[in-house]
């Protein structure tokens, strides 16, 4: 529309403002004048040219309807991040960057990160504020009283800054749902199909199941001379879904139904995040692991360590390892799940078990990329065998590494609890993982094994 495409040639001049201006700020802070001199009008120039070539790369001029403001605002952070990063990789490869003030170029990514946030936040507020009122809105009819259809029209509704108007239903075969008293029955699909002229909605929203292809290649055939946009909302309600999302493949559209949200990029990063913390966490621990190691030789014969078989990413086995906390022919008599409480442990395995120190040399496995610090608690392979056959989605866990401490742990669904509960906020995990949700969970974690410790 002539107002979005309007707002979104200011938010590119705006981005371009913010940068410079920022970096005018930053100027003046470090050194008392705004006038940018000696090399620094240059690298403002290549940062701005960098900029309009990065930031479209990173979808920040699409459209806004149906996008999370976080989610956008996410996405400028790491574009920015990469115009910097390439900024100073290209001036170090040319051994120039000494010629920069690192408090100037600091302080000016920080503001322009900032101000940047700002600048999209204003322009959605002032485009929200205008479809709100009716201006810019897109009349929809919606295909489907599906659980989808349903869905789909609360959101539209609760969000008048879309600028979304579902002025109606179309009746099908396949409605299981009540859509709302305030939404008017447009038609059955065949009348609906036969009288499109009619209704000239702008968008057609088809949420209907995919066994309905018949019914979704008729509505397609009698829209194909009409410049009507047609979005596709399958009813997939019924299945089990696990970070399902719609990607290309060889330029192929295809709709995962079950993915783990921790790969490509991002279980890259996930691995640098592991094994840096594991690095700094055992440098800092080592005292207290050599004095455990000697607490566990001088208390009972047998090793220091305690390996045990687990089931990790994708299913396959690793050796985990613990401080051993109980006698070395313990388990001899065969394995059983939970009932740690009432398992034979030493005096000394007792206190470390209660304190969960005993799984201080699991970093080892972290380092190792066996393990992260975040992550499902994974299992030994005969109760994984078990487990699987009785607990819906309970593989699904295995799309990603397990980890020491996890999301199902920090709300107390450790030990012998809920399997059933624990697997789905192990499942919600996978679904909305992120580094800040990893770093919230380490954080919470030390506290949640205080308040444990004290009520032991």
């Amino acid at each position: 529309s002539k107002y979005a495409a309007l707002l979104h040639i200011l938010v590119r001049v705006g981005d371009v403002v913010v940068v410079v201006l920022t970096a005018c700020l930053a100027h003046w802070a470090r050194f008392g004048s705004s006038l940018l001199d000696g090399p620094n009008p240059v690298a403002v120039f290549r940062v701005v040219l960098l900029m309009l070539l990065v930031f479209p790369m990173f979808g920040l001029y699409r459209s806004w309807r149906g996008e999370s403001i976080t989610s956008e605002i996410g996405r400028i952070a790491l574009a920015w991040t990469v115009v910097m990063t390439t900024l100073l990789i290209s001036e170090w490869a040319v051994k120039n960057s000494g010629e920069y003030s690192r408090l100037w170029l600091g302080s000016w990514f920080a503001a322009a990160l900032a101000l940047l946030g700002v600048h999209r936040w204003v322009g959605r507020r002032l485009l929200g504020s205008i479809r709100a009122r009716g201006i810019d809105a897109r009349k929809v009819v919606l295909v489907g009283a599906t659980h989808a259809g349903r869905k789909i029209m609360a959101a539209a509704r609760q969000s008048p800054w879309m600028g979304l108007d579902v002025i109606g239903y179309v009746q099908t075969p396949y409605d299981d749902q009540q859509v709302g008293t305030d939404v008017p029955r447009v038609s059955d699909l065949d009348s609906f199909i036969a009288n499109l002229q009619q209704y000239a909605p702008d968008q057609i929203w088809v949420a209907l199941p995919m066994r309905a292809e018949a019914e979704i290649k008729r509505l397609l055939d009698a829209t194909s001379e009409l410049p009507v946009t047609i979005r596709l909302v399958p009813d997939l309600f019924g299945y089990e879904l696990l970070n399902h999302q719609a990607t290309q493949l060889a330029g192929v559209p295809v709709i995962t139904l079950r993915g783990s949200r921790v790969s490509g990029h991002a279980r890259i990063f996930k691995a640098m995040e592991d094994r840096a913390l594991a690095a700094f966490i055992l440098l800092l621990i080592c005292p207290v692991m050599l004095l455990l190691a000697l607490g566990v030789k001088l208390s009972s014969r047998g090793p220091v360590f305690y390996r045990q078989k687990r089931v990790g990413l994708d299913g396959k086995e690793f050796e985990m390892l613990k401080f051993r906390s109980m006698p070395v022919d313990v388990e001899k008599r065969g394995v059983v799940w939970g009932n740690a409480g009432n398992k034979s442990a030493t005096r000394f395995g007792r206190f470390i078990r209660a304190s969960s120190l005993d799984e201080l040399p699991q970093f080892l496995n972290v380092l190792k990329g066996e393990l992260s610090i975040v992550g499902p608690r994974p299992e030994r392979p005969m109760f994984v065998e078990q487990f699987k056959k009785k607990i819906p989605g309970y593989m699904h866990k295995h799309l990603v590494k397990g980890g020491i401490t996890g999301w199902a742990q920090i709300h107390g669904l450790r030990g012998d609890t809920d399997l059933t509960r624990r697997i789905e906020f192990d499942l919600h995990y996978i679904n909305h993982w992120s580094i800040w949700l990893d770093l919230k969970i380490i954080m919470r974690t030390p506290l949640v094994l205080l308040r444990r410790t004290n009520a032991v």
